[in-house]
């Protein structure tokens, strides 16, 4: 019959909307009481108007628009709206979405993607006529549309539009005329898929308009218009020396690289400890393993193996703590050299040697040490005892950890047995964020291989200068570059060059950044925009030029500390430079470098801030510490409370003399006068804590060269008194606090502070007192402050001197004047600090106890007087006769021999209660390993002691 080997497809002519002033007009069904209208459309915008129509003077009209990614319609009729129908969802995806809208009668349906549960219906008495139909928008007289709508034209494609049922001929439109157009492609849809390829990075969600994208970072853990930087610092050692104190941190060990931050413990000591815990950190005991039926346990980490790897890198030192507990149970048969148990690292590699050791050596600690229990062998475990030993220690050979699994295999001979205890992965310091260079003429520079950063480029480092200007960093392409210079002492700028012309973002400061302190330079440049921050000045940015070039091409060597020109060189110093989250070793580079050292010394004037109450700056060759000796705080920054007490016992005087502290401080001449301007205090700060059941008694006692002080004591009936004379022509100022007697032998919490002439008392916590002082506003020329009894003469009130008649007997705890510690002086530094202690004086733990606790403590120290003369006894008047004397010496003998036997009996009778109850304890106690393992261990330990004490 009649056939054809060809299929003909119906031409498919897409139209795209440019602009949002585009708009296609098309001839309408006037004169029919129906409308039927139907196309297909694809955008990435969430709002745009699709279609809308012309209206005769008496009918109404309606607009078929996006909002929020939904079509809705809006019927109308001279001004006033009749319905707003909605269809659809999240129509802004890019894809092809069909939409028909059918008006007959009473009855108005909008269909999307043929969608049943999509359509809306509405009855309204509209009729609607139009002799004009505009898809996408609507031509404009003036600046004004003649659609009059609230949002924007549509901006995207369109196809297989029809209008009552009858396709619309694009092409012949085009040709002849038969319709009205403007900024339209026909027959090309050109919208551009702005999330293909995706540039955000690190997991951020793309979205996109017609013209641009957008990165959504959340939960991410980076940020910037590509999801590109970290929000996380680098190291806990970074965290630091932000002020952070001990805590949970996360870390992103290598910035804006691939491996996303992860949570650590940071153990913010003098040196900063690095906690990365697994799931196994209990000990664990096993039995009935063999080398054909093994037992094998594995650690997974809170972090992947790689992100572990980037912060072993990072780190100056790293360890981790296995302990192997060992009875009939051997690390090594020495019979064939095959190990029994092993761990193995996170390279997958097997490992033989142990805690305490070195690798390739296949010894334990004690094998190194020389100090195994039998000398034949490496490990005490290897001795193969049948009782408990151990072969424990750290294992710290970076490459190797951490352990992420243990296997054991020689525990299934009769009463053999093993336990083991893997600790968490610990490392300390940073190598980088110290690393540094000095460059000391303008014509030096170090040099790198080239920075690759072609879409994604950040570059962070801190830097100190007194120079005016300089080149921190240059790398040059053959058109394209990238440099970060000092421009002025207020201005740092960032300049690129991708092909689009150079571009330049700077960043100006209102303090001079060569002031030879450190501060801190990041710049990012990404497909979007470029920015830079100094410090924490605000952020500046400038967007990259739409449909421009995007692909920054280098080709030389990254030049730093000058430029390849040898021109406009910096002078000073870079610390901690990182390029895409890489660290560049400068120290390395600079000890091969003419006009260049390694290191950079004065942190303190950049750090020196973080050392609190009191704390000296050291300096450091990486970096500073905070010396915390005459700070009655600790920690790495003198910011950690330390309960330091001692016990005070009848005469016991500590003195510290301000004279001496402020020469040392001052190194100025030794006459006092030329002191007393640096000595007057117009404000106090004081807290102690105290325990006693002794009153009256002095507590504190601050004297000055112009008979000036302040005496804190207890009366009699156990008040607080507070009494400060600072004009020596007048009485003292007394203050009473009286809430019970205080003498009670409880501890009791003291706050004083002053501001000129007004006083606060805190007393436990309880609500703060004020008081007014009358006797003047400044404490003129101090010159110690006493704890305990006055030795020296001193012109005090009658109740001061009745207290310190008996001085101070009890328990003085954390005591400090304002940046000064005295207690901590005199016990720790006695030998450097101006400190003078007189008497019995013995450090305690007694300001650490509370409730129920210090009734032992009472007990203990026995707050009775201690004063009284001792009876040392007197010759007997008449001698005894020497034969009395003989008998009563042997009785004496006899008796004393009678009473060690005696002694000897008890004590094994008490070795075997002991023994019998460890026992019945590891029975109890089955179900928790490692109280067990404890409990049989202080048997075996009991039981040897019982077998060398019967023997004596």
């Amino acid at each position: 019959g009649n056939m054809s080997f060809s299929c003909l497809e119906p031409q498919v002519v897409p139209v795209t909307f440019l602009s949002s002033s585009s708009f296609l007009a098309l001839r309408g069904t006037s004169g029919q009481d129906e409308v039927f209208v139907s196309f297909q459309f694809r955008t990435w915008n969430q709002e745009g108007l699709l279609l809308s129509s012309k209206l005769h003077q008496s009918s109404g009209g309606f607009l078929l628009y996006l909002s929020d990614g939904r079509v809705k319609i809006n019927l109308h009729k001279t001004g006033r709206v009749l319905s707003d129908i909605a269809a659809g969802a999240g129509l802004n995806n890019g894809q092809w979405h069909s939409v028909s809208l059918s008006v007959k009668r009473n009855r108005i349906s909008v269909r999307v993607d043929n969608d049943v549960t999509s359509s809306a219906h509405a009855l309204t008495p509209l009729q609607i006529y139009s002799d004009v139909f505009y898809f996408g928008g609507c031509p404009s007289s003036g600046n004004i549309s003649e659609c009059n709508t609230s949002f924007g034209g549509f901006q995207g494609c369109m196809r297989h539009i029809s209008i009552g049922n009858k396709a619309v001929d694009i092409i012949s439109i085009q040709q002849n005329g038969f319709g009205n157009f403007s900024d339209l492609q026909i027959d090309l849809c050109g919208i551009t898929d702005r999330c293909l390829p995706n540039y955000c990075e690190h997991g951020g969600e793309c979205s996109q308009s017609w013209n641009s994208f957008h990165c959504n970072c959340a939960n991410t853990g980076y940020k910037g218009a590509t999801c590109h930087y970290p929000i996380y610092e680098q190291s806990c050692e970074a965290y630091k020396h932000r002020g952070n104190t001990s805590g949970f941190y996360n870390i992103d060990s290598d910035g804006s690289g691939p491996l996303g931050p992860f949570l650590v413990y940071c153990n913010m000591t003098d040196a900063t400890w690095t906690v990365v815990q697994h799931n196994s950190t209990n000990l664990t005991r096993v039995k009935s393993a063999n080398r054909e039926n093994p037992h094998t346990v594995f650690f997974k980490y809170s972090a992947s193996l790689d992100q572990l790897q980037a912060a072993i890198n990072l780190a100056d030192h790293c360890e981790q703590e296995l302990a192997y507990y060992c009875k009939k149970s051997r690390l090594l048969d020495k019979s064939d050299g095959m190990p029994l148990s092993w761990w193995i690292g996170r390279t997958n590699e097997t490992h033989t040697y142990w805690g305490g050791s070195l690798p390739a050596v296949q010894k334990c600690a004690c094998g190194l040490e020389g100090s195994c229990i039998d000398s034949q062998h490496y490990c005490n475990c290897d001795a193969d005892r049948d009782e408990w030993t151990n072969d424990t220690g750290f294992l710290s050979y970076k490459d190797h950890l951490p352990v992420t699994e243990i296997v054991i295999t020689d525990t299934d001979r009769p009463n053999s047995e093993a336990a083991y205890k893997l600790g968490p992965l610990l490392c300390r310091g940073d190598r980088t964020f110290w690393n540094s260079a000095s460059f000391n003429t303008e014509t030096s520079y170090l040099h790198f291989p080239t920075f690759h950063g072609e879409f994604s480029a950040d570059v962070s480092f801190f830097f100190k200068t007194t120079a005016s200007s300089g080149v921190f960093l240059e790398n040059l392409g053959i058109q394209d570059f990238i440099r970060i210079e000092l421009q002025s002492p207020y201005e740092v700028a960032f300049s690129f060059d991708v092909g689009n012309g150079p571009s330049e973002v700077i960043v100006q400061s209102r303090n001079s950044l060569n002031d030879n302190q450190w501060h801190y330079v990041k710049a990012e440049r990404n497909v979007k925009e470029a920015s830079l921050q100094i410090d924490q000045l605000p952020q500046r940015s400038h967007s990259a030029p739409p449909d421009g070039h995007i692909r920054l091409q280098l080709n030389s060597q990254l030049f730093v500390g000058g430029t390849a020109s040898r021109q406009k060189g910096f002078l000073g110093c870079i610390r901690s430079l990182r390029l895409n989250g890489m660290a560049l070793d400068l120290e390395e580079r600079a000890k091969i470098t003419p006009g260049v050292e390694p290191g950079c010394p004065g942190h303190c004037s950049s750090y020196g801030n973080l050392c609190h109450n009191g704390g000296k700056c050291r300096e450091k060759y990486s970096g500073f510490s905070c010396d915390c000796t005459f700070s009655a705080y600790a920690g790495p920054f003198c910011k950690k409370g330390k309960h330091i007490s001692a016990y005070f016992w009848t005469g016991t005087s500590v003195t510290y003399n301000f004279q001496e502290y402020y020469t040392l401080a001052k190194n100025s001449s030794s006459h006092a006068s030329s002191f007393y301007a640096d000595m007057t205090l117009a404000r106090e700060a004081i807290t102690f804590a105290f325990r006693t059941t002794r009153t009256p008694s002095l507590l504190l006692y601050v004297s000055s060269f112009y008979k000036e002080y302040l005496s804190v004591i207890l009366t009699r009936n156990g008040d607080l008194q507070i009494r400060y004379k600072l004009d020596s022509h007048q009485d003292p100022d007394v203050f009473s606090i009286s809430f019970k007697s205080m003498a009670d032998g409880q501890l009791q919490h003291v706050k004083i502070n002053r501001e000129e002439e007004t006083l606060f008392v805190e007393v436990n916590q309880n609500e703060r007192m004020k008081f007014i002082l009358s006797s003047g506003t400044e404490f003129n020329a101090i010159k110690s402050l006493t704890l305990g009894k006055i030795l020296e003469n001193s012109d005090v009130d009658e109740e001061t001197m009745k207290a310190n008649s008996q001085g101070f007997v009890g328990c003085l705890s954390s005591v400090q004047f304002n940046h000064i510690a005295p207690l901590k002086a005199a016990l720790h530094h006695s030998s450097s600090a101006p400190v003078v202690v007189k008497g019995r004086f013995t450090e305690s733990s007694c300001g650490t106890l509370t409730g129920a606790d210090s009734t032992s403590s009472e007990t203990t120290h026995s707050f009775a007087d201690h004063s009284g003369p001792i009876d040392e006894g007197k010759p007997l008047a008449n001698a005894i006769r020497s034969d009395s004397a003989i008998i009563g010496g042997v009785i004496a003998v006899v008796i004393f021999i009678l009473l060690c036997i005696t002694a000897i009996a008890i004590r094994i009778y008490k070795k075997k209660g002991i023994y019998s109850k460890n026992e019945a304890r590891g029975s109890e106690n089955e179900d928790s390993a490692e109280s067990a393992l404890k409990s049989e261990l202080s048997m075996q330990n009991t039981a040897n002691e019982n077998q060398k004490e019967y023997f004596f």
